[in-house]
């Protein structure tokens, strides 16, 4: 007899617990009691919901160093995906980590690799091209070069993290009706419209039009000027089942798209649907 093909390894993840303060040690416990096909490695410290005992720059270390640790394991090829929770940025910056975020901080791990974050919920993926800037500074921060390069490291991930051939993307406009021809300012014609033709990708268009042609299926993705359009994009679409996924990075990272709740901390009320959105998802990427 022929024997049966062996099947395929399970993928192997890296699960972060986040600000030990907050919700993420119950978020990922309630995520990981549902059967998950893949092997699991929690990583964090043994404080971990010992909430009232640390103080900020104590809970950062021990965030920081657990992310340091998933991200170790991915680079030494020791596991395939990680998937971190919920962290609190003041927090890490009184550790010493003085990042925006994860994603920047994953990306000075990996080799200060050029990053894009993603949001996904359900059939909408969202890309920002700046994240956590004040309003104020993201029409000056915004070029045509940056939005290209996000759009190269988007489809480069449809194609390989996906299985996207010919990925389809849509350039989300800065200003009202993409400036109405230099009447609400000139950024979309001269810095996103360039963008858009080398990337072969559609718009500038409007943020009131895009993420609905997204959704019905027009874009496998949308570049999003500023952090708060794509987000609420996002949230509106699939609030509690969102995904974070950094882009650019050489293994995959996805997370829940909520904070870290210390307002409901321990009381057993934490919704864990994005936590499991994320493992699934990178699950899901890491099969591939």
């Amino acid at each position: 007899m022929v024997p049966a093909p062996a099947a395929p390894p399970r993928p192997r993840l890296a699960v972060t617990l986040g600000d030990p303060r907050g919700i993420g040690p119950e978020v990922v416990a309630k995520a990981l009691a549902q059967p998950l096909d893949a092997e699991i490695q929690v990583v964090g410290s043994q404080e971990q919901g010992a909430r009232s005992r640390l103080s900020e720059a104590e809970a950062g270390t021990l965030s920081g160093q657990a992310i340091e640790e998933a991200a170790r394991l991915a680079l030494d090829g020791k596991v395939d995906a990680i998937v971190t929770g919920p962290v609190h940025k003041q927090a890490l910056h009184a550790a010493g980590y003085r990042y925006p975020g994860v994603t920047e901080f994953l990306a000075h791990l990996a080799g200060d690799v050029p990053v894009a974050m993603m949001l996904v919920a359900d059939k909408l993926r969202v890309v920002l091209v700046t994240t956590h800037l004040p309003l104020r500074d993201v029409a000056s921060t915004l070029t045509t070069e940056r939005i290209v390069q996000a759009g190269r490291i988007t489809g480069d991930a449809l194609r390989r993290w996906w299985g996207v051939a010919a990925p389809r993307l849509a350039v989300c406009a800065l200003n009202p009706h993409a400036g109405e021809g230099g009447l609400f300012g000139d950024e979309d014609d001269r810095v996103l419209r360039p963008a858009a033709a080398t990337l072969g990708a559609a718009g500038p268009l409007p943020a009131d039009t895009v993420f609905v042609k997204a959704l019905r299926g027009e874009f496998d993705a949308v570049l999003a000027p500023y952090h708060d359009v794509g987000m609420t994009a996002v949230k509106v679409a699939g609030f509690g089942r969102g995904v974070n996924v950094t882009l650019g990075l050489p293994f995959i990272r996805t997370a829940p798209d909520h904070g870290t709740a210390f307002d409901i901390a321990g009381m057993g009320k934490a919704d864990a649907g994005s936590m499991r959105a994320a493992l699934e998802l990178a699950v899901r990427l890491a099969s591939r």
